[in-house]
Formats: structure tokens, C-alpha cells, sequence
């Protein structure tokens, strides 16, 4: 299951996720704009809907600040629009990188509405690495304010560049506050999960406790915004309600997407090739149909496996295929005519069981498989919408 990473602008928020992209646009909506470290980013167009905001919304206090900056408060504000996300990035980068040292693939980056997301492919493997990725973009974030701040001490007042350097050490200090927040899916809930993972030796618990610890979160900060202007004795502001509403969404959804992760992780260890194999039997390639289905019938197999003249497997019988073969023609139809070809990569031993099952059926995806024994006996097909069932099964 992928690792999404989000980070966001006012105030952001940063989540870890998962084809490939032949071309400049993303299957999602967005363009793609680099590939540091080989991994493309992709901006989406609810980017550019929140850069307008911030350039409009920010040009006052620009205008504040620097004395006849006239119009051009706008470009200053639109910069610092720019200079944001480009935080954010670099925030979503870092999480990249220590993804990429620990042997964890990463899809894409992506810059959207509510900041970013980095969609890593496949879960850490220990609660080590999952706090180590989790807690490298907010410290990236708490760098950059920093950096801003001794920008902010350097430079003269009443000076565009003082009035960005203010701007993005205080974005970047609440993104990386905002991200360690103790719930997913945020930066801190990773790291509140990795730990109860570690504590109990059960990743799926750590996910549970960090996913409800998350909808706490959304709770407060849907709140928060009434509840600090009541107590300032102010009306709420409209503005600040609606980004304490969608932060509150993004963080309560993805909170729930958890808790139902955590539940097919918790049923992940159960899991056993050998039990959810259906039983087949070997039949040569030339063989009627009529005649495969009469020798599957009488041994209470369920599947078959065509075989080679010296008894190599070679292919797995399409059900669909012989549920759409009219009766009449099945003496006619060599069974082998209704076969998968089967490629060496689909062979999986009867005796994987939980996350090594998955990892195993994740690395080579196929509809079918066929289960062997450790000396290479044949011992049945598994299909993996059977897995798929047991996965959901509550």
C-alpha cells in the first residue's frame, strides 16, 4: 500500500502515499514541471487558484510594508505565492530522498490545493524508516523558516525582499509545526504510528491509534477558528473558516482511509497461498475441452493447468473462456486453444503466507497464478480477485 506525503500552504499540511508519464500532463489534471531525483512533480490547476488568492490576498500587507510599491505589489505578492510552494517542494523532496535511501520507490510529487503529496509506493519496512521519512520534511520546513528569519534579520526595513523573508519563515514554521501534529494523516501521526508499531511489534495497531489520534485533529482544527475569534471577542472570519473546514476534511478523510488500511493490514498475516488456492489438475494442451472438464469433475479440482508433453506447466485454462465455449464444440476445442501463457514470473510457492503473499503478487501482477510446491509439483491456480476477497472480507 503507497505512502502519500502532503504538505500545504496556509497553513499546509504534508501526508505520505503511488503509472508512468509519458507525457507533460499527469492522469490527474496536472503538468509536469521536473523530475528531481528522477521522480516527476506535477503541479495541478488548484495551484493556481490558491496562487491567486495569495496574490491578491497578501498584496495589502505588501503594500503596508513597502512604502510607493504601488501595483507592483502584486508581483511581489504573486513571488511570494511562488516562493511557497517552492517550500513546499523542497518539503515533499525531503521526504523523496529518505524514501529513495531506504530502497522505497517514489511515483510523483504533486502541488495542489492544500500544499503537496509525494506518493511513495510501498510501506516502510521498519518503524525506523517510517519515522525517519515521516519527520524529514517537517524539520526541512522548520530549516527554511529559520533560513528566512536570519534573511529577516539581515535585510532593511520596509524592503521587499525583508517582507518575503518574514512572509516564509512564518509559513514555513507553521507548516512544520502544523505537519508534527499528532494524527494521520499527517507528518506527526507517522511518527506517532511508527512508534506504536514499534511498541507493540503490529504496524496495523500503530496505524489504528495514529488514525483516530487524526480525526481528534480535524475536529480542532475545524473549530479552532471560531473558537479563537470568540475568545479574541471578534466575529469569525469567513476566510480562515473555510481553510479550517478543508484542512479539517483532507485530514478527517484521510484519517478514515487509514483506520480501514489498518484493518487490511491486521487481516495481511492471516493470509496463506495454500488456503485460497483452488486445486487444479494438469492436462496436455492437445485435450478436449469436453474431456479436461470430465477430468476436473471427477477429481474436485477447480482449476487447470496445461502442461507441456514432458509435464512442464505452460498455461493456465481461462474460466471465462470455457464458461463461453458453447457444449457442441467442446470435444473440438483443445484446452489448450482456452489457456494464459504462463510467463515464469507467475509461479508462486504454496507455502507464502501473509506480507510475503502480497509482496510476492504485488511485484508481478496477473489475474492468476500458479501455486507450486517447494520440489515444483503443481498444486493449484490462485486467483488474485480471491485474494482481493480475503483482503476485504470484514
Amino acid at each position: 500500500m503507497p505512502w502519500r506525503s502532503t504538505a500545504a500552504a496556509p497553513p499546509s499540511i504534508d501526508t505520505m502515499s503511488a503509472p508512468s508519464e509519458n507525457s507533460r500532463r499527469d492522469p490527474g489534471g496536472g503538468v509536469l514541471i521536473g523530475r528531481p531525483f528522477g521522480v516527476p512533480v506535477y503541479v495541478t490547476p488548484t495551484w493556481f487558484l490558491v496562487a491567486a488568492l495569495i496574490t491578491f490576498g497578501f498584496a495589502g500587507s505588501v503594500e503596508a510594508e513597502v512604502a510607493g510599491i504601488g501595483q507592483w505589489k502584486y508581483a511581489v505578492s504573486l513571488s511570494f505565492a511562488v516562493l511557497l510552494y517552492l517550500s513546499v517542494l523542497i518539503h515533499e523532496l525531503s521526504h523523496t530522498v529518505v524514501a529513495l535511501k531506504s530502497g522505497l520507490p517514489v511515483r510523483r510529487i504533486s502541488l495542489y490545493l492544500l500544499g503537496g503529496v509525494s506518493e511513495i509506493e510501498k510501506p516502510a519496512p521498519t518503524p525506523g524508516r517510517e519515522a525517519g521519512i515521516a519527520v524529514a520534511g517537517p524539520l526541512v520546513s522548520l530549516l527554511l523558516g529559520g533560513l528566512a528569519y536570519i534573511g529577516y534579520e539581515l535585510l532593511a526595513p520596509g524592503t521587499v525582499g525583508r517582507v518575503l523573508a518574514q512572509a516564509l519563515m512564518y509559513s514555513n514554521l507553521v507548516v512544520g509545526v502544523f505537519n508534527m501534529l499528532p494524527g494521520l494523516p499527517l507528518d506527526g501521526g507517522r511518527v506517532l504510528s511508527a512508534g506504536v508499531w514499534k511498541a507493540t511489534g503490529r504496524r496495523h495497531t500503530g496505524t489504528i491509534v495514529a488514525a483516530w489520534f487524526g480525526r481528534g485533529v480535524a475536529v480542532i482544527v475545524l473549530l479552532l477558528p471560531a473558537l479563537m475569534s470568540q475568545r479574541a471577542g471578534n466575529a469569525p472570519d469567513l476566510v480562515d473558516l473555510i481553510w479550517g473546514a478543508l484542512l479539517a476534511s483532507f485530514i478527517w478523510v484521510g484519517a478514515s482511509q487509514a483506520l480501514q488500511t489498518a484493518h487490511v493490514q491486521g487481516r495481511i498475516p492471516g493470509l496463506s497461498a495454500r488456503s485460497l488456492t483452488r486445486r487444479a489438475i494438469p492436462v496436455p494442451f492437445d485435450t478436449p475441452l469436453a474431456e479436461s472438464l470430465r477430468r476436473l469433475h471427477e477429481s474436485g479440482a477447480r482449476g487447470l493447468v496445461v502442461v507441456s508433453a514432458d509435464g512442464t506447466p505452460v498455461g493456465i485454462v481461462n474460466e471465462e473462456a470455457v464458461r463461453a465455449t458453447p457444449e457442441h464444440r467442446r470435444p473440438w476445442v483443445p484446452v489448450g486453444d482456452l489457456s494464459r501463457r504462463l510467463e515464469p514470473d507467475h509461479v508462486v510457492e504454496a507455502d507464502l503466507a501473509g506480507e510475503d503473499l502480497v509482496a510476492a503478487l504485488t511485484r508481478r501482477p496477473a489475474s492468476e497464478y500458479l501455486v507450486v510446491e517447494a520440489n515444483g509439483d503443481i498444486y493449484g491456480v490462485l486467483a488474485s480477485a480471491d485474494v482481493e476477497r480475503a483482503v476485504a472480507r470484514r
